[in-house]
């Protein structure tokens, strides 16, 4: 069933987006996947779309302490596809991150 986003899933689609260039973007409405409650999202949009590119990633740790990896992906149209949530350990997500607890990956670790 479609609904709108929450505040925190827009903040997190900002700032992932914040980090590439400009897409055309529609946040209307979006439906839960099926990924066993770890919190994905897809765009709601018409039938014949599928996965186009990774337009952009975050991270952030959950309220239980478990990492969170986050991927912004398009459709083969450039328009808002899915946002990919993947908790490590595959548990149901509890809680998407505020802005103030997102962070780019890599960030902070050293390149070889």
């Amino acid at each position: 069933m479609p609904r709108p986003l929450t505040s925190n899933e827009r903040d997190l689609i900002a700032f992932i987006l914040g980090q590439h260039s400009p897409l055309q973007v529609d946040l209307d409405l979006v439906e839960e996947m099926n990924d066993g409650g770890m919190g994905s999202l897809r765009f709601v949009g018409t039938a014949d779309r599928r996965f186009g590119r990774c337009i952009g990633e975050a991270e952030f740790d959950d309220a239980d302490g478990v990492p969170v990896s986050v991927a912004l992906n398009a459709d083969q149209h450039g328009m808002l596809f899915e946002l990919d949530v993947w908790k490590v350990d595959f548990s149901p997500l509890q809680r998407i991150a505020a802005l103030s607890e997102l962070r780019s990956p890599n960030a902070g670790r050293r390149s070889p």
